[in-house]
């Protein structure tokens, strides 16, 4: 597992290492040489010449909404195929997971004339929208899985104490999901903010970029300036990881145990 290990934090700290370097540094020594310079010129160069500031905003607003909107619907889809009896209700559950077995690439014409078709194209809108309807399948067949696992003496002695559904659904469902809902916001969240194939299908002007769409352009305005690139790059990492680790204890109960721990 150490070399395993390896295998995964060695790239990461490379690019670590470019970042802090100056570009002097770098063309003198070589892009593989020892850190012979620390300096933070990456990092200024990324925010002052506009290119992540505005694109680091642009994808939390995108995280944001997508991951809040997305746990929300999907677990009311969830309480309501697990406790009502729906006719074809795992037909309809399995419906919606099939579409995340389709390739995204088969997609991207599709869901590039919609977007057009409903004046929606080349905003934010559309993009959270599409992150919406392509995680909710997935996330409501996990949420699902849990809620069914809660016992339905539970239920019972709600309804026996005059609770209706909504309040079952707010006071009962959401707190022992918590762990559940926790993992996939934490999924949710890396997934989205590092999406780059829907941000470049539906929009089109670059100061309405996510991070990662605005990251090529780091890349191919600077592609000479790798302390630039590495430091862009680092940018957009970083968010994910804090989220990760914020949320780590959550994250493994929530996939190991389940929501009745």
């Amino acid at each position: 597992m150490g070399l395993v290990s390896l295998v995964w934090i060695a790239p990461l700290v490379f690019v670590a290492f470019v970042a802090f370097r100056t570009f002097t540094d770098i063309t003198s020594n070589g892009l593989g040489s020892l850190p012979r310079s620390f300096s933070v010129d990456g990092f200024v160069t990324v925010f002052t010449d506009g290119l992540a500031g505005r694109a680091v905003w642009n994808s939390v607003i995108v995280t944001v909404s997508t991951v809040f909107f997305t746990l929300l619907f999907s677990s009311w889809a969830a309480f309501a195929l697990s406790r009502f009896h729906i006719p074809w209700r795992r037909g309809v559950l399995l419906f919606m997971l099939a579409g995340n077995l389709l390739p995204p690439q088969i997609l991207l014409i599709p869901v590039s004339r919609i977007s057009e078709s409903l004046g929606i194209a080349d905003t934010l809108l559309a993009l959270i929208i599409v992150q919406i309807a392509f995680g909710l399948g997935f996330y409501t067949f996990v949420l699902h899985g849990f809620m069914r696992s809660i016992p339905v003496e539970i239920f019972e002695a709600a309804r026996v104490d005059g609770s209706g559904e909504l309040s079952t659904y707010i006071r009962i469902v959401l707190p022992l999901c918590r762990p559940s809902l926790a993992a996939l916001g934490a999924l949710a969240t890396t997934w989205v903010w590092n999406d780059l194939i829907w941000a470049l299908t539906v929009l089109r002007t670059e100061t309405k970029f996510p991070i990662t769409a605005a990251l090529l352009n780091i890349q191919g305005g600077f592609v000479s300036q790798w302390n630039v690139v590495a430091a862009g790059a680092m940018v957009a990492a970083v968010p994910t990881a804090i989220v990760f680790f914020m949320f780590q204890k959550h994250f493994v109960s929530g996939l190991a145990v389940g929501s009745n721990k």
